[in-house]
């Protein structure tokens, strides 16, 4: 069984390995009339040298994203000048900012607009983790809970270098990729995920099973034999949890100098 700093090291080197054209030798005489390429390195070629960034911020780091973007860096080096308005003309989304719960909903909607192949950027430490506003009641601990993250570029917020360097990385991800092994090529994939609902709390559709499980009990998530989920009762309360919750409202009316009835 290999550890997880073994699968590490493993996924590494499949990221770094050569491909077929750099092990391919061409003869001396022949240097200036053959050329040895393959459609994998064409097609990511022109894919890393078009990458469209999706147009939108969220918090501060957005400031450094305009700052990549202007004169002084110049992401038109790299063919990302063109920063578009919208999701289905754009390949790459920087999310660039604190993550709020109300704004989940919104960017799980953008993103699932996005055509493959598409990519994330994770920009700064409150888009990442959360970052100084982690313990707030109404922050995301990080995007990559809810959509996948291909690249993530660390500090508060980062600077021009650094969501440079972060861009680069990400052209090399582009670069190593194959059109025959891709997931967004492959017979019946989808990429689709589905929109978080905003209420009370965030609510990701895709835990629901292990809400119902934890709720409604240990055996709240099996399916029977017709694949209909079978219909399990709530755990009961005890006389004692009724009674404490009983006195604790008291408590409350209380000392909000509310009646008891």
């Amino acid at each position: 069984m290999t550890t997880p700093a073994e699968n590490f090291l493993n996924l590494k080197q499949t990221q770094v390995q050569e491909v077929l054209h750099d092990s391919i030798a061409v003869p001396d005489e022949l240097q200036a009339n053959v050329l040895v390429t393959t459609l994998d390195k064409v097609y990511n070629w022109s894919r890393k040298s078009a990458m469209w960034p999706l147009l939108f911020g969220l918090a501060c780091c957005a400031i450094e994203m305009i700052a990549t973007a202007a004169s002084r860096y110049d992401l038109s080096r790299f063919g990302m000048e063109i920063m578009r308005p919208s999701p289905r003309q754009s390949d790459l989304m920087i999310v660039s900012g604190t993550v709020t719960k109300k704004m989940v909903p919104a960017i799980v909607r953008i993103y699932n607009q996005m055509a493959e192949p598409r990519y994330v950027l994770s920009m700064g430490a409150c888009a990442t983790g959360g970052g100084p506003f982690k313990e707030g009641y109404n922050v995301v601990s990080g995007i990559d809970t809810y959509i996948p993250v291909d690249v993530y570029v660390p500090g508060c917020p980062p600077t021009p270098e650094a969501l440079i360097y972060g861009l680069l990385k990400l052209h090399e991800k582009v670069e190593r990729q194959s059109i025959a092994k891709v997931s967004w090529y492959q017979k019946g994939y989808s990429g689709f995920v589905p929109v978080p609902v905003l209420g009370p709390d965030i609510f990701d559709p895709r835990q629901v099973e292990i809400i119902r499980e934890h709720t409604l009990g240990e055996g709240a998530a099996r399916v029977g034999g017709a694949g209909v989920a079978e219909r399990v009762q709530p755990r009961l309360l005890s006389a004692e949890q009724k009674a404490h919750l009983e006195e604790v409202r008291k408590r409350f009316l209380a000392k909000m100098n509310v009646p008891v009835t």
